[in-house]
């Protein structure tokens, strides 16, 4: 099914990228219509799709809940790029991302219920 939200995500990372900041799988998620599933193995799905389809797309601005990226992967590398620093490694392989708190996207639901109900 990830084929299906594959094109909501990848509007999302396309917004994400013109902002510069980076969001949680559950935000995206959520944004798009959809559980990111257990452990964000849904969203991962949908990320997948896209690596494939957009490889343009900045699929690496989508992070697990938690928060914790897999230590040297080529994740790590691009958001090492962007600007983002790490922790250290935890027992899993894994390092969390630290970034500012300015830096993650939130979107605020109850101004974008808003802008809907002006347009209609």
């Amino acid at each position: 099914m990830a084929s299906t939200r594959a094109p909501a995500v990848a509007e999302l990372l396309w917004e994400l990228k013109r902002l510069d900041k980076i969001a949680k799988f559950s935000t995206l998620g959520g944004r798009a219509g959809f559980n990111p599933g257990a452990n964000g193995r849904a969203m991962q799905s949908c990320l997948d799709t896209i690596k494939k389809e957009w490889p343009h797309l900045q699929w690496w601005r989508a992070i697990r809940d938690d928060g914790t990226i897999e230590k040297g992967s080529s994740h790590q590398a691009e958001l090492a790029a962007w600007g983002a620093t790490f922790s250290d490694e935890t027992d899993s392989g894994r390092v969390c991302v630290m970034v500012e708190e300015a830096r993650l996207m939130v979107w605020d639901s109850a101004a974008d219920t808003a802008k809907s109900a002006v347009k209609s």
